[in-house]
């Protein structure tokens, strides 16, 4: 019952919004909740590992990198949540009804993949960190990160607003612990703004960098998932009413991407106020936490453990929902939330069991997201440009310009460092 009253509130609230008689951020308000959501996307453990080894490794050099990655990031979204405000439907199923079968069976087997791999990272990433913080064997974190996670995922069951307050949260968390964090790290405050704005790349690993933290940020299942979240929040009636949720849409994706943009710019400065002078070779949490207690203290420690916890569990939870969307868009199925909970979770533990390095899976696991990315990317600028599926709604022709060169880059990257790992290049 308590459900249904907050739900009719919900939508007389939007109604409110849609009908003018709410403005500003109070008009926000209702709407929000999605962004928020594939938020967490952006800052998953996949990104501790790749921006602490660019951290420490080159310093400040590549805060470019994430500020590109993060205006793309922004770009993409955006253009998610309108396909899905728009057509009523997500990614997954535009490519379902739009595309021939074939490509269509292709897409599905690269996202799902996709999904496997950005589940790795966030499933290991919150296993670590509580392996690190409570001194327990690696596979108990993990446990307790299974447990935890399929909780958080019945939360759902409860109403949508439930879950986005509590994901929300574990984002709050992240964000707070690293601004406490660098403000205990020394941090070269010039060279910050320097580099945000120099585009540097020292050397060949510094380009392998870059694509995991493009891969690490701009993440395939978040393009899915954005649009299936939109789709489900509101029914719009009128183009009147489309075009405000729009801007509504738009607003809270750079309001909630700008979050997670600056969580990412901090974890690279703190790893470089940290570690670039003294650990350049820092590669590994598990190494990152240890060196941490003698050069910042035990709280600059346990804070970057707590965000990792935080971050891992968000981030799985919203993994694992993606999954449910891209195998429901595209081939019409859907199997039970604790049986995709559990399939997402074997290749964590086959990793462990084998004896893979935890981090090192991290990454490759980032580089593998990167290289799946140029699909979601592609279908999304093709859907939103054309006039017969998006009306009046199709994006401008610079923008499509802009979406376009975005994809293209992201996927030289990916070919150059398929090739420098095949040995056609060497980087």
């Amino acid at each position: 019952m308590r459900e249904e009253v907050r739900q009719a509130r919900d939508d007389q609230a939007m109604q409110e919004v849609l009908q003018g008689r709410r403005r500003g951020l109070a008009a926000l308000a209702p709407f929000a909740g999605p962004a928020v959501v594939v938020s967490v996307a952006y800052i998953d453990p996949g990104n501790f590992a790749t921006n602490i080894q660019a951290g420490a490794r080159y310093g400040y050099a590549l805060l470019w990198v994430v500020v590109l990655a993060n205006l793309v990031a922004m770009l993409f979204q955006a253009l998610s949540a309108r396909l899905g405000i728009v057509t009523g439907c997500n990614l997954a199923q535009l490519c379902r009804l739009h595309l021939p079968r074939p490509l269509v069976w292709v897409m599905w087997v690269v996202s799902e993949l996709a999904a496997m791999a950005t589940d790795l990272a966030e499933f290991l990433g919150g296993a670590i960190g509580l392996a690190l913080l409570f001194h327990m064997p690696l596979l108990v974190g993990m446990a307790i990160t299974g447990i935890v996670t399929y909780g958080l995922l019945l939360l759902e069951g409860r109403g949508a607003r439930r879950l986005e307050t509590s994901i929300g949260a574990l984002v709050g968390v992240v964000g707070l612990c690293y601004l406490v964090e660098i403000f205990i790290a020394p941090v070269d405050w010039a060279a910050v703004g320097l580099h945000i704005f120099k585009p540097d790349l020292p050397d060949g690993m510094a380009v392998a960098l870059a694509v995991g933290i493009i891969g690490a940020t701009v993440m395939p299942h978040a393009l899915f998932l954005h649009s299936g979240l939109t789709e489900r929040r509101v029914k719009p009636r009128t183009d009147p009413e489309r075009e405000r949720i729009i801007r509504l849409s738009n607003l809270e994706v750079v309001l909630a991407l700008a979050v997670a943009g600056l969580i990412n710019l901090a974890m690279v400065v703190m790893a470089a106020g940290a570690f670039h002078g003294s650990h350049p070779d820092v590669a590994k949490i598990e190494t990152a936490y240890q060196t941490l207690v003698p050069l910042l203290g035990g709280a600059a420690a346990t804070i970057f453990l707590l965000s990792l916890i935080a971050s891992g569990f968000s981030s799985s939870v919203v993994g694992t929902m993606a999954g449910q969307m891209i195998m429901q868009g595209f081939v019409d199925f859907r199997i039970p939330l604790w049986l995709r909970r559990a399939v997402t979770m074997v290749p964590s533990f086959a990793v462990v069991l084998a004896g893979v390095d935890a981090t090192r899976a991290l990454v490759a696991s980032q580089v593998a997201l990167s290289i799946a990315l140029p699909f979601p990317m592609v279908a999304l600028v093709w859907f939103s440009a054309r006039e017969r599926i998006m009306g009046r709604f199709r994006i401008a022709r610079g923008t499509t310009v802009l979406a376009v060169v975005a994809a293209l880059t992201v996927l030289s990257l990916n070919i150059v460092l398929l090739l420098d790992t095949f040995g056609a290049v060497s980087l």
